[in-house]
């Protein structure tokens, strides 16, 4: 069968090209209401029989038969075997590229992590004491696919941010153990894993069970129930956020070889049929050249059925007036990947303000950026790059307010606290500001 992708081809000259780039954006983010249901009992059913339940769930989602939930926990005699098993080629880049987003976070902490202080002109201390969480859960994918790099960018920033205890879980389907993943757990120095998924694996780690461990924060992505029950522990627990499927925007001025955009706009349509690819430029003959490289380039594509799928769902080929059209309907957007595959990428990165990750340049593949380049690939999708941030140090710490006031500060602030206490009626709060008044 000859897979077709022909993702939409929108001109903002089109009269009615709004209403066609709104249904295209639209994606809903409503989680079907049987999974609602499902990830609600599960939760309960784990909050309430703890292991037993997480033991049930897994064989019966999984395909994975276990006497107890610590003979499905990895050892770090394992996960070292499985990464002094590794081809060398691959324990090169696993710890190459794990060096590279050490780095990175390293210095992210070195320039905003710190606690800071000073004191006022009454000799009073103010500032603001900065600590890691004790401990967090990371969900690594598994099933369809394996990624060692999502381990690496949820347990490495935590660990630089100096995270206590780092409890991993991870689908093992059919028993199937990945050794990258296991080697990259190795690497990023998880402290304990476990071989269990699904919803059941974020109620263990928001709840804790008799083996796992109740974590402070869960960071990672998942598929629909584990995005719905991140969801719900929310508030008894911390959480990076609820992802969408992965987006990349290609803003592209024509001096890049077609075959790479389209191979660019490939690799996130790959992750799932509802990931979206879209490609804005200013030459319409330079769209015809990546419709073409798409055609080309498909039928080689092991996952081309996805590919395909998603590029026909919610792909989307723009013609625009101009560059700066292109940055103003990016910034609509907001997309989890922008790239400015550009002769002069820094001309047009200031006119953009919202996206997870910039990516300059056309050698700058957004792959590279998911593997090895440094920052965190965990970012923001669906929009939420309007107001979110990339995954980070600053998300395993947190920050509490330090106040020393002076007995003559007290006499300053004392006063100014007993006049506003008063006027909202709470009189224990300005009767305690005022018996420090001389």
């Amino acid at each position: 069968m000859n897979l077709i992708a022909a993702p939409a081809r929108l001109s903002t000259l089109s009269a009615d090209f709004d209403q066609k780039f709104q249904a295209k954006l639209h994606w809903n983010a409503q989680t079907d209401a049987a999974i609602e249901h499902s990830v609600e009992a599960i939760l309960a059913d784990v909050q309430k029989r703890g292991d037993a339940a997480v033991l049930e769930y897994t064989a019966r989602w999984d395909g994975v038969q276990a006497a107890s939930v610590a003979a499905l926990e990895l050892t770090q005699a394992e996960l070292k075997a499985a990464f002094d098993a590794l081809p060398a080629e691959q324990s090169q880049a696993l710890q190459q590229a794990a060096a590279r987003v050490r780095s990175y976070h390293a210095a992210q902490k070195k320039a905003n992590g710190e606690s800071w202080s000073y004191r006022d002109a009454d000799g009073s201390l103010l500032g603001q004491k900065v600590t890691p969480l004790d401990r967090v859960g990371i969900y690594v994918p598994g099933g369809k696919a394996a990624y060692p790099s999502s381990v690496l960018m949820n347990a490495i920033p935590a660990h630089v941010a100096g995270v206590g205890e780092i409890i991993m879980v991870v689908p093992t389907p059919r028993n199937e153990k990945n050794a990258l993943v296991l080697a990259a757990a190795y690497v990023a120095g998880v402290s304990r894993a476990f071989t269990i998924g699904g919803a059941q694996a974020i109620a263990a780690l928001a709840y804790g069970t008799a083996t796992i461990p109740k974590v402070d924060k869960i960071t990672g992505p998942g598929n629909a129930y584990v995005a719905s029950a991140k969801k719900r522990v929310f508030g008894m627990v911390g959480i990076d956020m609820i992802a969408g499927p992965s987006e990349i925007l290609v803003l592209a001025d024509g001096s890049t070889p077609p075959d790479w955009v389209a191979m660019d706009l490939f690799s996130q349509a790959e992750h799932d049929e509802l990931a979206q690819s879209i490609l804005l430029c200013p030459d319409a003959a330079y769209i015809d050249a990546v419709q073409a490289s798409i055609e080309h380039l498909l039928p080689e594509m092991p996952r081309k059925a996805i590919i395909a799928k998603s590029l026909n769902d919610r792909g989307a080929l723009i013609h625009t007036r101009s560059m700066e059209e292109a940055c103003a309907l990016s910034n609509r957007i907001a997309p989890e990947h922008l790239e400015i595959s550009s002769r002069e990428p820094h001309r047009w990165e200031p006119l953009l303000k919202h996206a997870g990750a910039i990516f300059l340049g056309a050698f700058t593949s957004e792959s590279l950026g998911d593997y090895c380049a440094g920052p965190n690939h965990v970012l923001p999708t669906s929009g939420t790059a309007r107001f979110s941030s990339p995954l980070g140090v600053y998300d395993f710490q947190k920050r509490s307010s330090i106040i020393e006031v002076s007995e003559q500060g007290a006499q300053v602030l004392g006063r100014i606290a007993s006049v506003l206490a008063h006027g909202e009626g709470l009189q224990a709060h300005a009767r305690a500001a005022e018996m420090r008044l001389r």
